[in-house]
């Protein structure tokens, strides 16, 4: 699949240097909606979650949220939570962490255009995100990963960047294919999918 999507970047005529990275900003909601729905389904994002997102994104002015841009269109995104603006729920397993939870930023989601994978967008985003929670004071970052993603990619990508898994959860994301109209794009009705709980560290 990597070597398939270098090719496709390639004819594309786009390289590693073509694209730019920008912290999230209003102005890039519009093309980061439409990247996330079409990649996990409709009403992944909406117009009120992505302001939310934005808004949880800061700490001390630090924007922890990046996105990666070719010729001004969304590509990639990366949205963060600062350490400070997000609350543990009954998917995150605190008992099992090994960290201050007080100290860990949230992962929300990451996407990139299928046609420029293999250009190393998704590590720089995660590099880029890091940065900027560190910064912000987090010691650690913890994600759900959705583990139905082709080839288990997701997983995959997260490992290899350093995220260690702590426990996986069934029907991670039935609630909002049910309540929220998240149209799940591998579940036929209400989504199924499991997720892994992952931590990264920093140090």
């Amino acid at each position: 699949m990597h070597n398939t999507a270098s090719k496709d970047a390639t004819r594309e005529g786009t390289t590693r240097h073509d694209i730019h990275y920008v912290q999230l900003a209003p102005q890039y909601f519009e093309g980061v909606i439409a990247l996330g729905n079409h990649v996990h389904g409709d009403n992944y994002l909406t117009p009120e979650l992505i302001s939310d997102y934005y808004t949880r994104s800061f700490h001390n002015n630090v924007n922890a949220s990046w996105l990666a841009l070719h010729n001004d269109v969304v590509v990639g995104f990366r949205l963060t939570f600062a350490h400070t603006q997000w609350t543990p729920d009954k998917w995150c397993s605190t008992n099992l962490w090994t960290v201050d939870k007080d100290k860990v930023c949230y992962f929300k989601c990451n996407t990139v255009v299928p046609g420029k994978q293999g250009l190393g967008i998704g590590s720089k985003l995660l590099a880029k995100s890091i940065e900027s929670a560190s910064i912000q004071g987090a010691i650690a970052g913890l994600a759900h990963i959705w583990l139905a993603s082709p080839g288990n990619s997701a997983y995959k990508y997260f490992s290899k960047n350093g995220g260690v898994l702590i426990k996986k959860h069934p029907n991670k994301w039935q609630y909002a294919s049910i309540y929220e109209g998240y149209d799940c794009p591998v579940c036929d009705e209400h989504c199924y999918c499991e997720g892994a709980e992952m931590m990264l560290s920093f140090s």
